[in-house]
């Protein structure tokens, strides 16, 4: 009898194990430069958004080129630093790298993290440009994307609050 309830939590733990391996295989990494921080989505749409608003381009130098990761990111790492960049959100870095992580919006927990922590090996497509109307002269994208003015993307996010 012992033999058979000991053989059957063997089994429950062999199945939560491989469960959770799977969980992570079929999840994405990304990391900053240093490898000190690393961040596993689940949820991945290779599709990239552009967002021209001047905080954006401040912090990175550019516009911020992100994919939407939804609020099932798993961080890992006791090198990142958290900024509250406006009331609705915060923005993550490395603090041994300074390697920018990822544009959290608190409102609805979800994570814009910039595509090239993910590497080159999946083929992103730039589909949509946000803050548009703040977007400068001085840079320009060839590919024909989705714009939004600032008003429509605070609108759109808004509405999915």
């Amino acid at each position: 009898m012992a033999d058979t309830i000991s053989s059957k939590k063997y089994q429950s733990l062999a199945i939560l194990v491989m469960l959770r391996f799977l969980e992570f295989s079929m999840s994405y990494l990304a990391q900053c430069l240093c490898q000190s921080v690393a961040l596993r989505v689940k949820q991945l749409t290779p599709e990239v958004s552009a967002c021209h608003c001047r905080t954006c381009r401040q912090w990175g130098g550019g516009p911020l080129l992100t994919l939407h990761c939804g609020g099932d990111v798993i961080l890992s790492g006791d090198a990142i630093t958290r900024y509250a960049s406006s009331e609705w959100a915060e923005r993550g870095f490395c603090r041994e790298c300074g390697t920018h992580l990822f544009y959290f919006y608190k409102k609805r927990p979800a994570y814009f993290i910039p595509a090239a922590l993910f590497g080159d090996d999946i083929p992103f497509t730039l589909t949509e440009q946000i803050f548009i109307d703040q977007k400068p002269d001085y840079y320009g994208f060839s590919q024909c994307t989705a714009t939004m003015t600032a008003d429509e993307a605070i609108a759109a996010f808004t509405a999915q609050e």
